[in-house]
């Protein structure tokens, strides 16, 4: 920005004011336009905002709120799930007082430190040795590390004492996403909070959310498949989700997030379990060779294929039905598939494509692997009804 407006400055100087000043005008609305990521823009700022943890977050603000504040707290969890957003806030609220004091007033309080990159003896030390200073507005100095099983056992033993007998006004958020490498001394010193994996609903929730105040329109069954790809990970949705939007403009429809994010269409699961219920075992070969022509992998053909099954299996009692994580209207495709086929007809077909799973990296001939399974399924049907004669 400085750079452009030196260069301004040269090319204007002898140019009218007038001139000048449009220029610049131009310039600052580029600058306000900037593209901020959805990760960064909708990242929340308070415990209402954050989504799927409203366990660990009512019990951090009831904490704040009866001032029983531990020394020590270790966030664990996979990516993605607010592990640091919670940090944030957590060291954000506990200095907050009434009467209206600035935020900025408190961000001298917070320190963080990335423990993958700043793992060392030295590193530790440096933050032992600030420990000891009170703050200068506020009440408590919050020092969030992250990643920090990265660090070295060095580290960890120049770290005990001082999570152990911390000052009164130092508290200590640590956040990892591998438990088991955090030696037990540090984990008995830290009340630990488990974050779990996000739930499909409530991030095609949040993404639908998102879609609204950013005046796009998306299709639901869309959201769903990228709340699906996301695996449980918010942030990674939200990557998902700027990259749709960069494809398709404002309008997210299912067919361009498959075709997007090169994930197999659902119609495809339809039209071959149709042909395996029909045993017709040629039409289950050709569906199987399309998916190929298309690009796609034997493998992940055929664990999408028990995914299939597991759905149409859970389908077929009204209880179990709210495990199937889904757009409403591929749900209802899934009800009526789900009709047509037995309970036994699936839990063998589950078996078979299990088998199939497990055994394909070692299969010399995937694609006659892949194409022996199917064969297999399609004469399920046949042989049940030699079974009832």
């Amino acid at each position: 920005m400085t750079i452009t407006l030196v260069i301004v400055n040269k090319i204007a100087g002898y140019k009218t004011l007038k001139l000048k000043q449009e220029i610049y005008i131009c310039i600052y609305k580029m600058a306000e336009e900037q593209f901020i990521v959805s990760a960064r823009k909708y990242r929340p700022s308070t415990w209402e905002s954050v989504v799927g943890q409203s366990n660990i977050t009512d019990t951090l603000q009831h904490a704040i709120d009866t001032g029983h504040l531990a020394s020590a707290y270790l966030f664990c969890g996979p990516r993605g799930v607010g592990k640091t957003t919670c940090a944030r806030i957590f060291a954000k609220t506990i200095n907050e007082q009434e009467g209206g004091e600035l935020e900025e007033d408190f961000s001298f309080n917070v320190f963080e430190l990335d423990a993958a990159s700043n793992n060392s003896v030295d590193d530790i030390r440096s933050i032992t040795d600030q420990v000891r200073i009170p703050p200068q507005v506020g009440k408590y100095k919050v020092y969030i590390i992250d990643e920090v099983h990265m660090l070295s056992q060095a580290a960890f033993n120049a770290f005990l004492k001082t999570l152990e007998e911390p000052p009164p006004h130092a508290i200590f958020i640590l956040a990892t996403t591998e438990k088991h490498k955090i030696i037990p001394t540090i984990l008995s010193r830290c009340q630990v909070y488990d974050f779990n994996r996000i739930t499909i609903k409530d991030i095609a929730s949040h993404l639908s959310w998102i879609a609204g105040e950013e005046k796009i329109k998306a299709e639901t069954d869309a959201l769903h498949v990228i709340a699906e790809k996301a695996d449980g990970a918010l942030r990674d949705a939200l990557s998902i989700f700027d990259q749709i939007v960069s494809y398709c403009d404002d309008n997210i429809t299912y067919e361009a997030v498959i075709k997007n994010l090169n994930i197999l269409d659902y119609e495809y699961y339809f039209k071959l379990t149709d042909a395996l219920l029909s045993n017709k075992i040629h039409e289950g070969l050709l569906v199987f060779d399309e998916i190929l022509d298309n690009g796609f992998d034997g493998h992940n053909f055929i664990v999408g294929l028990g995914s299939h099954f597991r759905n149409l299996l859970v389908c077929k009692d009204a209880i179990t039905l709210r495990l199937l994580e889904v757009g409403d209207n591929i749900k209802l495709k899934y009800k009526e598939q789900s009709a047509k086929a037995t309970a036994h007809f699936l839990v063998d077909a589950l078996k078979i494509t299990g088998e199939a799973d497990v055994h394909f990296k070692a299969a010399k001939n995937k694609r006659l692997h892949v194409e022996l399974a199917i064969m297999k399924l399609s004469s399920l049907t046949a042989i049940e009804g030699q079974k009832k004669k």
